[in-house]
């Protein structure tokens, strides 16, 4: 087969495979496109920096510094990839085009990575109050550091972290900052002087039964109000103040506090929730996918992978590293007409819950929330501290350099 155009040449108007999106998902794609052989593959995406998000956990709870959770995005395109450094703006699956800031290009196949967006904006307050007085949220780089400032200044007062409806990246990242909060100032000898309060979405700490007792008694040992049912729909910044409404009671309550952690609400790109990919089902925007297969049952040479996916899982990196090499085999078999059976993604995803500064729960699971556990003879429902170095130092090494490559 002919090879790929260089990083230098002009982008051409039509590939064999585009990608949308440059984050984990389409970089771990484009990866195992070229691994598996294939020389025409392009990827969009606008951004010049790659960001490693698991770890804005940590920066915000003061355990890892923010520097190490970036490289350039020049660093991690596979070679002999084409990336066209633009922003999509619209798809015509009908056409088999994709349309960004500057023109319009061609595919043969397409595969839907872009991720998701951060919707500030939908919890009124929350968008002019984030990174300012005491508020702040380990859900953007930028403030992340800031989490971190206002945890070490904390001695006394109320403390709220909260997670919105709908599905958000990693979704027990909202209550992992709570604990590693909760653990500096009990080792500050401040605990005692600090409400904490935990405010969730759902009827548990967690969908998954052993983690779940678990968690719960994290949570007991750090003395945290947990409000289920529950959201935060208004904040004053200035005043201190939010609004909690809780569904399972019909009420609504107004909490004075003295530190924000906030969550945004999330969606599909306001182009994907536009297009004909976006699942009718979803009120998200996310893509339609067959949650076996990654392919879209209405346009079958388009997948989708990641965040963007509409899947019933969580969505988290793990769950990449187990829907990559999904896509790639299945659009493989489109390309070159097999009739077999196609590969299946069984719903695998993992959490790394931090508990402490220096122990972590491993909840890995399936779609029908079982545990599906992938470290022999480890116990990752107990505490461990083996596993928060997994978290800090493991997890971080094998996305660099397996995943990111195609390897893992």
């Amino acid at each position: 087969m002919p090879s790929m155009p260089s990083a230098s040449s002009p982008a051409r108007d039509h590939y064999q495979v585009l990608i949308i999106g440059g984050g984990t998902a389409g970089i771990t794609a484009a990866a195992r496109f070229r691994r598996a052989g294939l020389t025409d593959v392009a990827v969009v995406e606008p951004a010049r920096t790659h960001w490693y998000q698991p770890l804005w956990t940590l920066v915000g709870g003061g355990r890892a510094p923010l520097g190490i959770t970036r490289r350039p995005e020049a660093s991690v395109m596979p070679r002999n990839v084409r990336w066209i450094r633009e922003a999509a703006t619209a798809v015509g699956p009908e056409t088999q085009t994709v349309t960004t800031t500057d023109r319009t290009i061609g595919y043969d196949f397409l595969v839907m990575a872009p991720g998701l967006q951060l919707d500030w904006d939908k919890i009124p307050g929350l968008d002019a109050a984030v990174g300012h007085g005491a508020v702040s949220s380990n859900y953007s780089f930028e403030h992340a550091p800031y989490t971190w400032e206002l945890i070490r200044g904390l001695r006394s007062g109320t403390a709220v972290f909260t997670q919105p409806t709908g599905p958000v990246k990693c979704g027990g990242a909202p209550q992992k900052i709570a604990y590693l909060a909760a653990d500096y100032w009990r080792r500050q000898g401040v605990l005692h002087r600090i409400r904490v309060v935990l405010v969730l979405p759902s009827d548990s700490l967690f969908g998954v039964p052993v983690w779940r007792r678990a968690l719960e008694q994290v949570a007991d040992r750090y003395g945290i109000e947990v409000r289920l049912n529950s959201e935060m729909t208004a904040v004053d910044g200035t005043a201190r103040r939010l609004t909690v409404a809780d569904h399972s009671a019909g009420a609504e309550e107004r909490i004075a506090f003295d530190l924000l952690h906030a969550v945004p609400p999330q969606s599909a790109p306001d182009w994907v929730k536009r297009s004909p990919l976006a699942d009718p089902a979803s009120p998200y925007g996310y893509v339609e996918a067959d949650k076996y297969t990654l392919q879209h049952p209405r346009h079958r040479n388009v997948f989708a992978l990641g965040d963007v996916a509409n899947l019933p899982t969580s969505k988290t990196g793990a769950a990449v590293r187990k829907q990559a090499p999904v896509v790639v085999a299945n659009l493989l078999a489109e390309i070159k007409g097999e009739h077999r059976e196609r590969r299946r993604y069984d719903g695998y995803t993992s959490c790394p819950l931090v508990t402490a500064r220096d122990r972590m729960l491993l909840a890995e699971f399936d779609y029908d929330q079982r545990p599906a556990p992938s470290i022999p003879l480890v116990d990752t429902t107990k505490e461990r501290r083996d596993m928060w170095l997994l978290k800090r130092y493991g997890l971080p090494a094998l996305y660099w350099h397996g995943m990111l490559k195609g390897l893992a």
